[in-house]
């Protein structure tokens, strides 16, 4: 399947379990978020034409993702919500972050072009627990002066299936709305207080994109390819910002890799004039112990391949390769945490 059916499919489609209808028993198989999809179908496409190997990644959302690494029905998972360290441990997991990205805000209304409008997360925070209800709202219009708002009402839009995404979004409100942190809080599964669910990135999109007057969050590719309006967001330096890789690069320019297990860094409402406040990473679960050492080092090898050759492509979907000291640091935790059953290193 070409790369411009699968991200048909990903858009319009009815389903989150996408996955390269090409593939055999011979392929990787993966299993999460629905936020890296678009890049890790680019990424496989190019991967099978330069080597011959395929991979077939099912977006299904990270705690889907989770479940099934866990439950060693996948060759690797991934999540954009980083497990802590005791429960790597736990698990016999390790843990490696893949790709960057931002989450935005998206909404539909008539006369609003995409970046024109301004929002905080105190007042997106103050609409996601129900208390502004209307697209003309004080709160709002004081953000906007000069932008015609209608006197619609908002519909919020939500994940409904447990989302990396989610997390984000959460983990961005609790730092900017103390209400909101008390009575939802940051998580990958929360109880919404008001809105209708999607099912993955694609099923929030769908949901926007046909109610009027709809507020939803999504990766920012998705926001892009299917001609969304997104807004700018005020960040922690009290700057309104548009989402762009270079705001998404800001956010990560401080990250400190090597002080949380696994690299569970979080990225949200980080400080910089540039910084966008929902940045996140994309993360790879796999065991460390390969009861399959072939695909374990096929596992490895792709995302090796994608560090080295995919920068270009991640670059024209919107996300942000990780930094070459980054993936230094990664290729050395599969050097001293990916083992065959042997005890013998996969990488």
């Amino acid at each position: 399947m070409r790369m411009k059916q699968l991200f048909t499919s990903l858009v319009i489609g009815a389903t989150a379990a996408v996955a390269f209808s090409t593939a055999s028993a011979a392929d990787m198989t993966g299993a999460g978020a629905t936020f890296p999809y678009p890049i890790y179908a680019k990424w496989a496409e190019s991967y099978k034409a330069a080597t011959g190997n395929g991979l077939n990644y099912q977006s299904v959302g990270s705690g889907a993702g989770i479940k099934q690494i866990k439950a060693k029905t996948v060759d690797f998972g991934a999540t954009d919500s980083p497990l802590k360290g005791d429960e790597l441990e736990a698990e016999g997991l390790t843990q490696f972050p893949a790709i960057m990205g931002g989450v935005v805000a998206v909404v539909n209304l008539d006369g609003v072009a995409p970046g024109a409008m301004k929002l905080t997360g105190q007042v997106i925070g103050d609409i996601y627990l129900g208390k502004i209800t209307k697209w003309n709202a004080a709160e709002i219009v004081a953000l906007n002066p000069g932008l015609k708002l209608p006197a619609d009402e908002i519909t919020v839009v939500h994940r409904a299936d447990g989302s990396g995404t989610s997390f984000l979004w959460t983990d961005y409100l609790s730092k900017t709305n103390a209400e909101f942190k008390t009575k939802v809080g940051a998580g990958t599964a929360v109880k919404w207080v008001v809105g209708v669910g999607g099912k993955g990135n694609e099923g929030v999109a769908a949901n926007v994109q046909r109610i009027k007057g709809a507020i939803g969050y999504v990766e920012w590719a998705f926001a892009k390819k299917n001609k969304i309006a997104h807004t700018q967001l005020k960040n922690k330096d009290g700057q309104f910002v548009q989402p762009d890789d270079d705001n998404f690069k800001a956010a990560a320019a401080n990250a400190e890799w090597t002080k949380t297990p696994g690299f569970g860094v979080v990225l949200t409402d980080q400080a910089g004039k540039a910084s966008w406040p929902i940045t996140g990473v994309s993360f790879i679960l796999m065991h460390k112990t390969q009861a399959d050492a072939a695909k374990g080092k096929e596992v490895v090898k792709f995302f090796d391949w994608a560090f080295k050759n995919g920068g270009a492509a991640a670059a024209e979907l919107d996300y942000v390769p990780l930094p070459a000291s980054v993936v230094k640091l990664v290729q050395d935790s599969w050097k001293a945490n990916l083992k065959d059953a042997s005890g013998k290193a996969v990488y």
